[in-house]
């Protein structure tokens, strides 16, 4: 029972890390990365689609992506999805190629994105920190079921304790290397 608490928090503490990951990749730094056109849908025949569905996303070089069409007549959708997306982008087409250069970011955008990101960073401490308590939770109602003694209920919270310092720690490691990314110039 133990074990399960304890894997349970585990496998959640994670899930928040690579949730932190998936929202700061979102964030634009000055590379480009195909991971800044994930979340932009475009209509294609009547629904809406993830960009990579209806082409090939690659960078050609460090302030550059590339988008290859597979049909020429998505264009125009495409172009306008990524001018109305909240990127701030400007794309321009040859044939179905559609470039995106990438602008240098100003300083005071530098200082925006990093408050952005340390918010979203302690948005996945505080998570942590909650599956820390629903832990906690369930190893005081097994010592109230009398399931377990009160030492094994003492030896699982330092354990679920433990879990927590090192996400905590694998968090601000995240946090240091974005925040790096982005003052780079």
């Amino acid at each position: 029972m133990l074990n399960d608490i304890k894997k349970d928090a585990e496998t959640r503490m994670k899930k928040s890390v690579d949730a932190l990951k998936g929202e700061l990749t979102k964030l634009r730094t000055g590379r480009a990365h195909p991971s800044l056109l994930e979340h932009i849908t475009v209509e294609y025949y009547g629904s809406m689609v993830p960009l990579s569905q209806v082409g090939n996303i690659g960078v050609e070089d460090a302030r550059t992506l590339t988008i290859t069409l597979w049909e020429r007549n998505m264009i125009q959708a495409v172009e306008k999805a990524i001018l109305t997306s909240d990127l701030g982008l400007n794309p321009s087409s040859a044939g179905t190629v559609i470039r995106i250069p990438m602008p240098p970011l100003t300083e005071e955008r530098r200082r925006e994105l990093i408050k952005v990101v340390r918010h979203e960073g302690e948005g996945a401490k505080v998570a942590i920190r909650n599956i820390r308590r629903d832990a906690n939770n369930d190893l005081k109602e097994l010592l109230k079921a009398k399931e377990i003694s009160e030492d094994d209920e003492r030896r699982g919270q330092d354990e679920i304790q433990k879990l927590t310092d090192r996400y905590i720690v694998e968090v601000d490691k995240v946090l240091e290397t974005k925040e790096k990314d982005l003052m780079e110039i």
